[in-house]
């Protein structure tokens, strides 16, 4: 019999995962802090509704605010945004089983906040890059499929993340292991650092890789996140048309745009055509993620004494977006190029 399931967030990332698991049979309860979200999510008139080409389908299931959830859990997916990881953690923390762990379906480097406040031995590393949007209080845009990978953040194998697979494979068929789970999300904040400045813009992600002029942008940003990550001792995996190697020191511009051409190609069809940092300043008008991805990656570049001039430059205007002091527009990565 499969464990009890609890998903912490059930935005975009944790609605869209959970609502597959719900379908297929398990017992998954939601906590989200949106209230009408929870209500609609537990309302049999309504449910939760993934739209999209991808996997539409309607959900009702068991949903809470964190102040009136009760129980514990063995398992629980987090998949608030990065953010916001140490306050759901510990809100959190009462309800997960002394034998339990948390999954962290997030962008950034999660893992590590988790790990200090439930335990290193009930933390549980997934890298994720499929598309979906939070459109209103029980609707969820389900925008396309992209790769998904689980590990035990020590890298070793065992039955609790073969288990673990056997269950995201419910949702994403084409999910892995992995020995090194840093390796996926140091890739991703790489990749990420594009769609970071993307948001700025108004160009939709395909149409922003395809403007030539920003390749010096786009080796820019990846490289000095790729730098970053050699400095740390990691070694960066690619993922859905991204190739580490394409960025790294002492790549040639023919390699970056061969792989700024496969990410548009991967992107081109899907029907999530924004990034979430972009719908977080254009559509939900609140603070995105990049004081807990982008920021970390130029102060850890500052001790080992790695300038990042592009990536504090995109701090800079996506901050000045934030607090309304910029426009967003798509001279706006005209400028980082010439940052």
């Amino acid at each position: 019999m499969s464990e009890p399931i609890l998903i912490w967030g059930a935005g975009a990332i944790g609605g869209t995962f959970g609502a597959t698991l719900a379908r297929a049979g398990r017992d998954v309860t939601f906590v989200d802090i949106v209230a009408e979200h929870v209500e609609a999510i537990r309302d049999p008139a309504r449910g939760l509704r993934i739209t999209g080409p991808v996997d539409p389908m309607t959900v009702v299931a068991p949903a809470f605010t964190p102040d009136a959830v009760k129980g514990q859990w063995k398992r629980i997916y987090l998949a608030v945004k990065a953010h916001h990881t140490e306050a759901a953690a510990q809100a959190l923390l009462p309800h997960l089983a002394d034998d339990g762990f948390v999954v962290s379906l997030q962008n950034g480097l999660c893992e590590p906040i988790i790990a200090g406040i439930v335990g290193p031995e009930r933390t549980v590393g997934a890298f994720i890059n499929f598309g979906a949007d939070w459109i209103a209080p029980g609707e969820i845009h389900y925008g396309n499929r992209a790769a998904f990978v689980v590990a035990e953040i020590d890298g070793r194998s065992s039955p609790r993340l073969a288990d673990l697979l056997a269950e995201v494979r419910l949702f994403e068929p084409d999910a892995i292991q992995s020995d090194d789970i840093g390796s996926y999300l140091w890739g991703k904040l790489a990749y990420g650092s594009l769609l970071f400045a993307q948001g700025i813009g108004q160009l939709g992600i395909a149409d922003c890789l395809a403007r030539p002029e920003l390749l010096p942008l786009w080796r820019g940003l990846a490289t000095e996140v790729l730098s970053v990550a050699r400095a740390e001792g990691v070694t960066p995996r690619g993922f859905n048309g991204f190739d580490p190697a394409a960025f790294q020191p002492g790549s040639t511009e023919a390699q970056a745009r061969a792989s700024v051409a496969a990410m548009e190609a991967f992107n081109r069809p899907n029907a999530k055509t924004h990034s979430g940092i972009w719908r977080d300043l254009a559509v939900r008008k609140r603070r995105t993620e990049v004081d807990v991805q982008l920021v970390p990656v130029v102060a850890l570049g500052g001790r080992h004494g790695i300038a990042c001039p592009k990536l504090a430059a995109l701090v800079q205007a996506i901050h000045e977006v934030e607090d309304g002091s910029r426009a967003m527009s798509d001279g706006n990565l005209d400028e980082l190029v010439r940052a």
